[in-house]
């Protein structure tokens, strides 16, 4: 009975939590409800016997992903004034976009179909030669190879996707020249000096090389400073 009161619990607060996410105006009060149906979710699992799932969802998403979505809202300066200007010019193709998406949803539902033997699944014998991460190992990594290495590669081009766009080739960053770096040798930027006695355990030291400016540069300097 108890059971039955903490799933409708939890489950009434992750759904509302989940629309609160899309309906808020503030991002950063969506991250926070994202939190919230994260670890919902995560309570949902461990009712369901998935301790497993449970720990990683709280894991990585709570404790990695929305913290850092967090943070990355919160430090981004959005105009979204300006975000919104420009809504009625892209609203034919957002208007496609979300026909297409509930066409999807519409073919998806029409051809699900509730299984006679659902609700004796669990009453079926629970697997007592292996722990619940084992299974979901071997049931990940056989029967569902190929998805989860599908998933992997649509996460890496969307990662590729975000380096792109927000990669900004400014002038005044800075920039390795490597071959500059491994071909140069000691000469070039150390310098042997000698210590007198008593001042440390060797009477030869290295120190990087001070390069004087010429007569040149000075005088430029000083013609810069006269204008």
């Amino acid at each position: 009975m108890i059971v039955n009161i903490l799933f409708y619990l939890f489950a009434t607060v992750l759904v509302a939590s989940a629309a609160t996410v899309v309906s808020a105006r503030n991002p950063v009060h969506s991250v926070l409800f994202l939190i919230l149906a994260f670890f919902n979710a995560a309570a949902l699992f461990l009712i369901a016997g998935a301790e497993f799932l449970a720990m990683t969802l709280v894991i990585v998403y709570v404790g990695a992903v929305a913290v850092l979505f967090l943070f990355v809202v919160m430090m981004l300066d959005v105009n979204f004034a300006e975000l919104r200007s420009g809504f009625q010019r892209y609203l034919g193709v957002g208007a496609l976009v979300g026909v297409v998406l509930f066409v999807e949803l519409v073919s998806v539902l029409g051809g699900w179909k509730l299984a006679p033997q659902a609700g004796q699944l669990r009453f079926a014998p629970i697997v007592s030669t292996m722990s619940n991460t084992e299974a979901l190992g071997e049931l990940l990594y056989t029967k569902y190879v190929f998805l989860f290495q599908a998933a992997g590669l649509v996460l890496l081009v969307a990662m590729i996707g975000a380096i792109v766009l927000t990669l900004r080739d400014r002038k005044t960053s800075r920039h390795q020249n490597i071959r500059q770096q491994t071909e140069r040798k000691v000469a070039d930027t150390l310098e042997m000096v000698t210590m007198s006695l008593g001042t440390g355990t060797g009477s030869e030291v290295y120190r990087p090389k001070i390069v004087e400016e010429t007569a040149d540069a000075h005088g430029h300097e000083e013609h810069g400073h006269g204008h």
